[in-house]
């Protein structure tokens, strides 16, 4: 699956760390629930270094569509809450 950092560029993440990727999406939006702002920029920052850990970098030129895209990462959580949808930022499934 691809998964765009707004601002940052896209990542090749295999599909096998779904689960463990909407596991960091839940604690972002536990965070930003319950407005512990410390909490959020850890789960958040979590989520990135996650995506960029178990990913491949794509090329900047290559024009592939994202699957996931997860915000930039100076967003505050009122720019993230504002982004996230029934699922959060990562739904269960593709």
């Amino acid at each position: 699956m691809i998964v765009r950092i707004l601002g940052e560029g896209q990542y090749d993440v295999d599909e096998s760390h779904l689960d463990a990727l909407n596991e960091l999406d839940r604690a972002v939006e536990s965070a930003i629930e319950s407005g512990d702002d410390e909490a959020f920029e850890t789960s958040l920052h979590s989520l990135f270094a996650a995506v960029r850990d178990w990913g491949s970098p794509l090329d900047d030129a290559a024009l592939v569509d994202s699957d996931l895209i997860l915000p930039p990462t100076d967003a505050t959580a009122d720019e993230v809450q504002a982004l996230l949808g029934d699922e959060g930022l990562i739904p269960d499934a593709l």
